[in-house]
């Protein structure tokens, strides 16, 4: 991917359309993630034929995004429910102090007669409140009197207004009228430690019962319901969904973020999930009847992802996932069914040429920015930011960010830098702890290209006399890891430092965030640079990185042994790649379209249908003569490294190839483990006819 850092152009206009993640495949399915940027501690409402979701943003501003969907997967930005918080200097990165990994976090929210709630967490505050009549504002702010952590509320039938929140224990008060307060003697434990509950509610009346759905990660992540006739109990704790990671496993991660730099990271443990597995979500009924499911995933340095889930409920409970394959999710499924079908839509635009009077939603401040020092006006077609008094990039103010994007993203800026003054150091950076930058720094000696990496203390450096210079990130969020480079002309690109693992970490609470910024470590106000552009491209933008082979002829490699799939009397049998039987028409099955991402298997041999019988154990994946119904179908999973799953329609499980087992295929696999070596998992070959 290496040449894409060094060929991908640079010059960016506002009417080209730059490809980025889509979940909506376009044929009827989507793909898991919703978002493949951060978007943590979802809570989504449905008021009437519209969808709402919000979620969490810590120390970011403006903060609280308020997004709208009619299909719950193509999203549009409404507003931010709150500009600025600013509690403190920290809120403002002043006096030494800062709000990294706090500020607003695990949203609430809801809607109820005319009136769109979002209740949320905000650390050494009381529990925020922000009301509003239409949900693109204005929004109003007002205290509680009290902290929730992890809180969820329900406007019950009766008038009476309920909120739970907690860890291992699940506490539950009756609000007062205005909702600012609990009323005396309410307050009550629900679900006492140790019964099975975790954190992060919400909480919901259906068909009469009180359901709270919440999250457990200790040992690692998973996801449970609870259910009582009343609102105090007693509740049944089941678990709703658990193991689903897509098959994607721990990255770098870094645990103690007290000591460094150079900071202890972790490396990838293979086949280790931790906190990646779905949880902390809630659930949602369509216009239509259908139900559906919302969590996210810590998924790497990226950050934590956003997830739609089909729900199946079974004797009382819903479920993540579906019949037959309860508690697991599929990558990629069926469009909810909401009356609505929307266009595939991004949720954002990434990149900026900056000719706008304001700030594009996707950007938000490090922390409370001083307006004084940044302009759209004060060079037409740029971004100025004004250089302030910092020891270090973590502590600079009003550096502009917004979220990194996955599986791979490219950012380039265009800088101009004749404003700089002596001590100044303006560029683009990977905020993350620990964190990384490629710049120019102004000293007495002049201006230097340079490139720092918090962990290894490394600088290094390039002489450098020009008056524009382009600067670029490249980050792999499959590896976790990042490389700088710079161009003079736009085009041509040097790479320079060392490569960057980026962790995933819990000291800010976000995924890695692309920065432009501009410091001055001499204790100076400095001066200034033009941001003329900022682009964003993304090698690997579609949930279907290639397109379905319909009507072409192909074969199946297992990743787990490399054995190839064949018709061996009538069974699906895998062979080695060696046996002679792999170079015959017994390995070939041509791919039928079935709509809706689905896909009928004709083996080349005899023209059959590979079908699924019974609960499609060992033995039971046959080649009929005749297509059989949803008996014959598979779901295409694109699992986004080049390799894909089948999943039976008959039993929402996957084809199954038992590694070195010289056995025959099932269809019984729950799902895949990151190494995607447990014979779930296939590469495919079009073979010419």
């Amino acid at each position: 991917m290496m040449l894409l850092l060094v060929q991908c152009c640079s010059v960016f206009s506002q009417t080209i359309q730059r490809p980025t993640w889509i979940s909506d495949n376009g044929n009827g399915t989507f793909t898991n993630p919703l978002f493949y940027d951060e978007f943590s501690d979802p809570d989504l409402i449905r008021v009437g034929d519209d969808y709402y979701l919000t979620g969490t943003t810590m120390h970011a501003m403006p903060g609280l995004p308020v997004l709208h969907s009619k299909d719950l997967v193509n999203w549009t930005f409404l507003t931010y429910a709150v500009n600025k918080l600013d509690f403190s200097p920290a809120y403002r990165l002043q006096n030494g102090r800062d709000i990294y990994g706090q500020g607003i976090w695990a949203p609430c929210f809801r809607y109820y007669k005319g009136m769109f709630y979002i209740f949320t967490n905000v650390n050494g505050q009381t529990t925020q409140l922000f009301t509003a009549t239409n949900p693109k504002g204005p929004w109003k702010q007002t205290a509680l009197k009290k902290s929730f952590h992890d809180l969820s509320v329900l406007f019950d039938d009766d008038g009476k207004v309920y909120v739970v929140w907690g860890y291992d224990e699940v506490k539950m008060a009756e609000l007062t009228d205005d909702l600012t307060d609990t009323k005396p003697g309410t307050e009550k434990v629900i679900v006492s430690k140790s019964s099975g509950a975790g954190e992060g509610c919400h909480f919901y009346k259906i068909n009469g019962k009180y359901y709270i759905t919440n999250t457990n990660y200790d040992p690692l992540c998973y996801q449970v319901c609870l259910r009582a006739d009343k609102p105090e109990g007693p509740y049944e704790v089941n678990v709703m969904s658990a193991e689903e990671s897509l098959g994607v496993g721990t990255g770098w991660r870094l645990n103690d973020t007290r000591n460094g730099p150079p900071y202890k990271l972790v490396a990838p443990v293979e086949n280790y999930v931790g906190c990646i597995p779905m949880h902390q979500g809630g659930i949602v009924q369509t216009q239509t009847g259908e139900w559906w499911g919302w969590s996210m995933m810590d998924y790497n340095s990226v950050g934590r992802v956003t997830c739609l889930s089909p729900v199946t409920w079974k004797d009382g409970w819903p479920y993540f996932g579906l019949p037959g394959n309860l508690t697991r999710s599929p990558r990629t499924w069926i469009k909810p069914n909401t009356g609505f079908s929307s266009k595939p839509t991004a949720t954002y635009e990434r990149s900026d040429d900056f000719s706008a009077t304001v700030l594009k939603p996707i950007w938000q401040w490090n922390h409370v920015p001083n307006d004084s020092l940044w302009s759209l006006t004060a060079k037409k077609g740029s971004l100025r930011l004004q250089s302030s008094p910092a020891t270090d990039f973590w502590k600079a103010r009003n550096s502009l960010t917004q979220r990194a994007i996955g599986p791979e993203s490219i950012a380039t800026t265009e800088i101009e830098i004749a404003g700089l003054k002596t001590g100044d150091a303006a560029g683009l950076a990977l905020l993350n702890l620990p964190y990384a930058w490629i710049g120019i720094v102004k000293s007495n000696e002049g201006l230097q290209l340079k490139t720092f990496n918090q962990q290894t203390g490394k600088a290094d450096t390039v002489s450098f006399n020009g008056k524009k210079i382009w600067l670029r990130a490249h980050c792999n969020f499959d590896t976790d890891k990042a490389r700088f480079a710079y161009s003079t002309n736009g085009n041509d690109f040097q790479l320079l430092g060392d490569t960057v693992i980026m962790p995933f970490q819990l000291r800010t609470f976000q995924g890695v965030r692309y920065a432009l910024f501009n410091y001055n470590s001499s204790n100076a106000k400095g001066g200034y640079a033009d941001f003329n552009s900022f682009v964003v491209d993304e090698p690997r933008s579609k949930g279907l990185t290639k397109p379905i082979p319909y009507n072409q002829i192909i074969t199946l490699t297992s990743l787990a042994d490399g054995t190839v799939l064949a018709n061996w009397k009538d069974f699906v049998r895998p062979f080695a790649a060696a046996d002679p039987l792999t170079k015959t028409k017994a390995v070939q099955f041509r791919v039928l379209d079935r709509g809706n991402g689905r896909i009928a298997l004709q083996s080349v041999l005899n023209n059959g249908f590979v079908t699924v019988k019974g609960d499609g154990v060992l033995a039971q994946v046959r080649i009929e003569k005749e297509e059989q119904g949803t008996a014959s179908l598979f779901q295409w999973q694109d699992m986004l490294k080049g390799d894909l799953m089948l999943m039976s329609l008959a039993t929402h499980k996957y084809l199954f190839a038992d590694p070195n087992a010289r056995s025959l295929t099932s269809a019984d696999a729950a799902g895949t483990r990151p190494d995607r070596k447990d014979g779930a998992c296939f590469t495919l070959v079009i073979v010419n006819e």
